[in-house]
């Protein structure tokens, strides 16, 4: 008769010291919700104001930082050619020194250009004109490496040769072993009467990128020349080009002169569009191209 009473005093007990042990927790369960909270608001508002360590740090704890640029300086453009070279692509060319073009900062950009007028008398002529660019990219914290941006600079000159105004039969075509990418870009166009062949070699040497630019035509009824010997020649412009910055940027080579040359602004290389071609067989430059008389 006992046990009833006891059986019913223990299920007693047990309700009061779960009754009395509820507000201790739920006080807890409210607490850490409260921190939880608060710690969710105080990240949304970290991460909305201002970047995390993480972000502007790297696995050591020290500001993030981009490689160091491998090339820190230029050659002179009209000296990036052999004087042998240069009888081969313009040998008719009056001044085989080369006319430096204007650039605002010679350290990071540049360009010379030859042109060559062959008179063969009733035969007509055989014009060519050549130009060198030099870009070079530096490091920087924001835009990237050197060579990252120099390969960005790659791409955005093979496509602006791709998409010449007039240009027909485009042709591009990988050159392995030069410089650590090359693309060369084959057309022709056609100005007046007069059919030019163009042929612009865009090279990547780590942080810096060189352009060659050679056209070819025959003019007042000459023979035309061949587009393969022009791209031959091409190549071989843009290996000594891409080989002489190699050079310059070592240990005891002469520094470029750090004058500016002339008031223009931005890339030497210019939009595909503003490429020089040659005359149109009238007498009349075509896009800054040379005035050959026939």
């Amino acid at each position: 008769m006992h046990r009833p009473a006891q059986r019913q005093r223990q299920r007693l007990t047990r309700v009061l010291v779960g009754a009395a042990a509820a507000p201790v927790i739920l006080f807890a369960s409210a607490c850490s919700g409260d921190d939880s909270g608060s710690g969710s608001d105080d990240a949304k508002k970290d991460s909305a104001g201002k970047p995390s360590a993480s972000a502007s740090k790297d696995s050591g704890g020290e500001a993030a930082t981009v490689e160091k640029a491998v090339y820190a300086k230029l050659p002179e453009p009209c000296k990036t050619l052999s004087q042998k070279t240069l009888g081969d692509l313009v040998p008719s060319a009056k001044d085989k020194t080369g006319k430096t073009g204007t650039s605002d900062d010679v350290s990071t950009r540049g360009n010379c250009t030859w042109e060559s007028l062959e008179d063969n008398g009733v035969d007509g002529s055989q014009f060519r004109w050549l130009r060198v660019s030099l870009n070079r990219f530096e490091s920087d914290q924001s835009l990237g490496s050197g060579a990252k941006r120099a390969q960005a600079n790659f791409a955005k000159q093979v496509a602006d040769a791709q998409a010449v105004k007039g240009a027909k039969s485009v042709k591009t075509t990988p050159v392995p072993g030069t410089g650590d990418q090359a693309t060369l870009v084959s057309y022709d166009v056609t100005k007046g009467k007069e059919t030019f062949k163009q042929q612009t070699l865009v090279t990547r040497v780590e942080n810096a990128v060189v352009t060659v630019d050679y056209n070819g035509a025959g003019l007042a009824g000459d023979e035309q020349p061949n587009a393969a010997d022009l791209a031959k020649g091409t190549q071989k412009a843009a290996k000594e080009a891409a080989a002489s910055v190699v050079a310059a940027n070592k240990a005891g080579a002469p520094a470029t002169s750090d004058k500016p040359k002339g008031d223009a602004k931005g890339d030497t290389k210019g939009d595909a569009k503003d490429k020089p071609k040659a005359d149109d067989g009238k007498g009349a430059a075509l896009d800054g191209g040379a005035k050959p008389k026939s």
